[in-house]
């Protein structure tokens, strides 16, 4: 696993990254099976995370993938109507629990939005995704309590 180096910002220090697609579907049998089915057939993309959350008509299908670019033409291709976000991914371990990540970013005053786990993290080890208030400020503060960050180019 490569790590790029940091990029610099106006605030000092800009976080890896990774993009979020929110796929909206209906809320009918076999539709799930269909988006997780398109991306078994993808040979240069393949889900790394997935959350589901449903109302009566529609759910939103959030789903990290190990290559944006060839999601979204995966995407596209179906018709499948989907935004785009930017998350964190924190990896977790002993010394790095999610409790301690959540004092420290309270200590910081950001608000988790919403977290979900990873199915594929790197060396095993326990991964989240996160979205904050301020990507920037969260990993900087994680990063000083030496956390590791990981970027699309860190995903299996």
């Amino acid at each position: 696993m490569t790590q790029a180096l940091p990029q610099q910002t106006a605030r000092g220090y800009s976080p890896p990254t990774v993009r979020q697609f929110g796929v909206f579907l209906e809320n009918k049998v076999g539709k799930l099976l269909e988006l997780v089915r398109l991306f078994d057939k993808g040979d240069d993309v393949h889900l790394c995370a997935i959350s589901v959350m449903e109302s009566a008509d529609y759910a939103v299908i959030r789903i990290i993938p190990n290559n944006a670019d060839a999601a979204r033409v995966l995407l596209r291709e179906r018709g499948l109507s989907f935004s785009e976000s930017d998350l964190l991914i924190v990896e977790l371990a002993d010394h790095h629990s999610l409790t301690s990540m959540c004092v420290y970013l309270l200590g910081a005053e950001l608000n988790i939005r919403f977290a979900y786990p990873l199915m594929l993290g790197p060396g095993g080890k326990p991964t989240i995704a996160l979205a904050v208030d301020d990507q920037i400020l969260a990993g900087q503060v994680l990063r000083k309590k030496n956390f590791n960050l990981l970027g699309e180019e860190d995903l299996p």
